[in-house]
């Protein structure tokens, strides 16, 4: 009976969809929800009945039913879609219950925080998972972050050395600056600015695997002298530098502590600095019902993960540094596309990761998972923007050329 009561409060919500066409199949049932003659379709095949009573917890019922087989669907991707077309019309419900839902929660403390402590277990959670993990899908700059691709066939490989290319323009870095990265990856951009501008390298992470992953390149490539590798949180770094740049690091901090990432970035840098910013983005009309919400990517993808708003980085701006926005770009048709090469390629490395040890419920949700946010960004429930900010000292007008310089665009297919 309660299989019955759940599935039929499933398939209502399904009723609503209004743009997409989903197929549910369940046995010799079959049910059509949305625009019958949509192009853009998805079918979803029911395995086990769990399924119905599972997705009544939102996405990581979704998620976890998917992880364990109970169900399957021929395009993930346009599945994503469909769902982020529908978000919409929830946000609106989602709002209205948001102030005692978000009391609730903290009540729960079921939403990890991001103290000096819980930032580093979070990372761990996912960044230590193994290098050979990552190397299964990057390309060999092992660059985790959204490329820019210059023209269409360009290689994945291509595309991010001319995002690297374009965040030291950006930066106007030369070799009397002293750039500071919060965010190490596995390196790639501390080396790429050593080695084409000159200029002095501090980076930071706190994941062990990446810290020794880059320690060990900077050392391959003789650059100890101009790259120090460190282990730290943001917190607490200390010091002036000529440039800093963060590389979608922002979405590990935690809602709770953006003014203080930007307080600490402010004071980092000479009263004459510019600072790169790369960060994905929720709508400002979502970011308040979505930080504080339990949801498949920040329980078992990004433990106390969170996306900014461009709102709240204005904002954050504005309250707590005395930095200005001085360019802004979007690049979100370059991050559908780069994720889409990310996704391709663990698809077809899933053997591999079989023989390194990854089993079949960890392998279902990356692919879910890549396939969550290719969706999320085609639709523009998620962007990635590049901004750069500057300091008040910063008066000799160079950075004004940024506004005069063509935009990443769209990407054409």
């Amino acid at each position: 009976m309660k299989s019955e009561v759940a599935r039929h409060i499933v398939l209502r919500l399904f009723g609503a969809i209004r743009v997409g066409r989903l197929d549910l199949i369940d046995g010799n049932r079959h049910w059509v929800f949305g625009d019958a003659d949509s192009e853009l379709r998805a079918t979803i095949t029911v395995r086990s009945q769990r399924f119905y009573a599972h997705m009544l917890r939102g996405s990581i019922g979704l998620s976890e039913t998917y992880m364990d087989g109970d169900w399957e669907a021929d395009d993930l991707v346009a599945l994503t879609r469909i769902g982020a077309r529908a978000m919409p019309r929830l946000d609106r419900l989602r709002r209205k219950w948001h102030p005692v839902l978000h009391r609730a929660q903290k009540l729960a403390d079921i939403v990890p925080d991001n103290d000096l402590a819980g930032s580093k277990r979070n990372i761990a959670a996912h960044y230590d998972l193994g290098n050979q993990l990552f190397s299964l899908f990057l390309d060999p700059t092992m660059m985790y972050s959204c490329a820019t691709f210059e023209h269409p066939g360009q290689s994945l490989h291509d595309a991010q050395l001319a995002r690297l290319d374009r965040v030291c323009r950006r930066l106007e870095l030369t070799a009397d600056d002293h750039l500071l990265e919060i965010g190490t990856g596995w390196g790639t951009m501390a080396i790429h600015a050593a080695q084409t501008t000159g200029c002095r390298v501090t980076t930071t992470t706190i994941s062990q695997e990446q810290h020794d992953f880059a320690r060990e390149q900077v050392q391959d490539k003789g650059l100890e002298d101009r790259i120090t590798v460190l282990l730290e949180d943001y917190r607490d770094l200390t010091g002036t530098y000529d440039k800093l740049v963060s590389l979608e690091m922002i979405e590990a901090v935690g809602w709770q502590y953006f003014p203080t990432y930007f307080d600490r970035c402010s004071r980092l840098l000479s009263d004459d600095g510019l600072m790169f910013l790369q960060a994905i983005t929720i709508d400002d009309r979502a970011y308040e019902v979505e930080k504080a919400s339990k949801s498949f990517i920040n329980t078992h993808i990004f433990p106390g993960g969170c996306l900014p708003s461009l709102e709240v980085i204005h904002s954050c701006l504005a309250h707590h540094t005395d930095m200005s926005t001085v360019w802004l770009d979007d690049i979100t048709p370059h991050y559908a596309e780069t994720v889409k090469r990310w996704r391709e390629t663990f698809a077809a490395s899933t053997d591999l990761a079989a023989e390194l040890g990854y089993d079949r419920t960890f392998r279902r949700m990356w692919e879910l998972y890549l396939a969550y946010v290719e969706g999320g960004f085609r639709e523009r429930r998620i962007n990635d923007v590049h901004m750069v900010f500057a300091k008040p000292g910063r008066r000799d007008g160079s950075v004004f050329g940024l506004a005069a310089e063509a935009p990443a665009g769209d990407l054409v297919k």
